[in-house]
C-alpha cells in the first residue's frame, strides 16, 4: 500500500486527509505539536474559549458549509456582521470609504474632493498597493486610512506591496454610495462578510471534528529534515519512516531549509518570503456589553493593538454566564517589524489602550488574561514574494512535494480556500498514483 504522507494538522492537512479518505486511501498526519488545529485550534481557560486568532467561517461554498455544519452536528450559531473602525477618537462603520459619516468636517471634503477627481478615471499602469489606493480612493483617503491601517496589519508601507491580495477584501464603490455614506449614519452593508456561521460549543476548531476519524494523526512529530530522494522523513523525537506522497502545510521557510540537497538559489528565496508574526492578547471581564461590532479596525498608530474581536459574540458558550471577552491583535514580522518584547510584555499597553478607548470602564473585573504568540500569522504581499514564491514551488514541483494552505501556496487564504487548496493537494495525489 502506498504510504501518503500529510505534513501539518490544520485545516488543510484534514482537508487533503478527507479527500483521499472518500477514494478509499489512508494517509498519515503528522503534527510537530501535542494538539491538532493547526491556525484553527481553540483552548478553554478559566470557562473561556479563545480561537488561536480571529476565525469564523462566512463561505458561500455549500458543500462545505453542510461539511462544517455536520461536524458540530448542525449546532452553530448565524451571526450578521458589525464592524467599524476607530481613527482618533471617531467610530465609523466599516468599510470606511463608504461611511465618512461623523468624521472632522475638512477630512471628509478633503476626502470627497479627491475621490471626485479620480472616479470613473482609467487606472494607468499600476506598480505597486500605494498607486492602487490612490487611484482608487484619492489621495487623502488612502493615506489617512488603508495606508495607516496596512502599515499596522502588514508591517510595511503600501509602496512595498503588491496588489495580487486585493481582490473583495477591499470595497470601490460609486460616487452615490461616498456622497451618502458622508451624509448620513445609515448605509447598506457592503462589506465581504454580511454573515457568518461559528460552532456553538468549543471553538472554531470544532468544525475539524467529523475529519479526525478519517486519518492516522501522528501529534508531538515535529519535523527536522526530508530526503526526496529516499523519500524518507526524520523527526524531532528520533522516528524516521519512508513516504510514496506528500502533501505539505508547513511553511515554506521552515520546509525548504529542512530538505536534503535544496539548492542554494532556492533556500535564499525562501527566506525572502515575509509573513507576519501576530501576538494574541485573550482578555476576559465580568459583563458582555463591551462592544456592537463583532470586530474593529484601529488606524492610529499610537493604538497598540491593530484590529479586536468579540468571541463571546460569535457564541456564548465561549465565555461563563454574564462574561464578555476580547481578543486584541498585534502584528511584527521579522523582516519589516522585529518583534521587540515578549507576549507577555504585551498586556499592559493592550489594557492600557483598552481602557483608553472605552472597552474597559474603571469597574470592570479581568477575569482572565493571555498572551501568545503566533509566528506564522498573515502573507505579506510584498514586491519581493512573486519572484520569490516561484523559485520556491517550481523546486518543490520538480521534486514531488505538494504544497497546500496559506502557508504552503503562500497567498492569503480563508477557511474555504485552505479547505480547498488541500483537496487540491490530494487531488495531485491520485492523479500521481495514476
Amino acid at each position: 500500500m502506498e504510504k501518503i504522507a500529510i505534513l501539518g494538522a490544520g485545516i488543510t492537512g484534514f482537508s487533503a486527509a478527507h479527500r483521499l479518505h472518500i477514494e478509499g486511501l489512508e494517509s498519515v498526519i503528522y503534527e510537530k505539536k501535542s494538539h491538532y488545529g493547526g491556525n484553527s485550534a481553540s483552548f478553554k481557560n478559566n470557562g473561556f474559549i479563545f480561537d488561536v486568532g480571529p476565525h469564523v467561517s462566512f463561505t458561500k461554498n455549500e458543500r462545505i458549509q453542510k461539511l462544517f455544519a455536520e461536524s458540530v452536528n448542525h449546532e452553530y450559531e448565524v451571526v450578521h456582521v458589525r464592524a467599524n473602525n476607530y481613527r482618533k477618537g471617531h467610530w465609523i462603520k466599516h468599510p470606511a470609504q463608504c461611511n465618512l459619516y461623523g468624521l472632522p468636517e475638512n477630512l471628509v471634503v478633503d476626502v470627497l474632493s479627491d475621490f471626485i477627481d479620480v472616479h470613473g478615471r482609467e487606472f494607468k499602469k499600476i506598480n505597486n498597493y500605494k498607486e492602487w489606493l490612490i487611484a482608487s480612493y484619492g489621495k487623502t483617503f488612502a493615506e489617512n486610512f488603508p495606508m495607516q491601517y496596512g502599515l499596522k496589519f502588514h508591517t510595511t508601507t503600501a509602496d512595498n506591496m503588491s496588489t495580487d491580495w486585493v481582490a473583495p477584501r477591499m470595497y470601490r464603490p460609486e460616487m452615490k454610495e461616498v456622497l451618502h455614506g458622508a451624509l448620513s449614519p445609515s448605509t447598506p452593508d457592503v462589506h465581504y462578510v454580511t454573515h457568518f456561521r461559528y460552532p456553538s460549543q468549543g471553538g472554531f476548531v470544532s468544525y475539524l471534528d467529523l475529519f479526525l476519524d478519517r486519518t492516522d494523526l501522528q501529534l508531538n512529530h515535529e519535523l527536522i529534515g526530508l530526503d526526496p530522494k529516499k523519500r524518507e522523513l526524520r523527526f524531532k523525537n528520533g522516528i524516521v519512516t519512508s513516504y510514496n506522497y506528500i502533501a505539505s502545510s508547513l511553511p515554506l521557510p521552515e520546509l525548504i531549509p529542512m530538505i536534503s540537497g535544496v539548492p542554494s538559489d532556492v533556500l535564499e528565496a525562501s527566506q525572502r518570503l515575509a509573513c507576519t508574526t501576530c501576538v494574541v492578547v485573550n482578555i476576559g471581564i465580568n459583563r458582555e456589553d463591551i462592544s456592537d461590532a463583532h470586530w474593529t479596525y484601529f488606524y492610529d498608530r499610537d493604538i497598540f493593538f491593530t484590529r479586536l474581536s468579540f468571541p463571546h459574540m460569535q457564541s456564548i458558550h465561549n465565555v461563563p454566564p454574564g462574561a464578555g471577552s476580547i481578543q486584541a491583535e498585534v502584528y511584527y514580522s521579522n523582516k519589516y517589524r522585529p518583534l521587540d518584547r515578549t507576549p507577555q510584555e504585551c498586556i499592559e499597553p493592550v489594557l492600557s489602550d483598552l481602557r483608553r478607548c472605552g472597552y474597559i470602564r474603571e469597574d470592570d473585573r479581568i477575569l482572565h488574561c493571555h498572551a501568545s504568540i503566533i509566528p506564522y500569522a498573515n502573507i505579506i504581499f510584498d514586491l519581493d514574494r512573486a519572484e520569490a514564491l516561484s523559485t520556491v514551488h517550481e523546486y518543490l514541483d520538480e521534486i514531488g512535494i505538494f504544497y497546500c494552505g496559506r502557508y504552503g501556496e503562500w497567498g492569503y487564504h480563508w477557511t474555504d480556500e485552505s479547505f480547498v487548496s488541500g483537496e487540491n493537494a490530494a487531488r495531485n495525489v491520485l492523479d500521481g498514483m495514476s
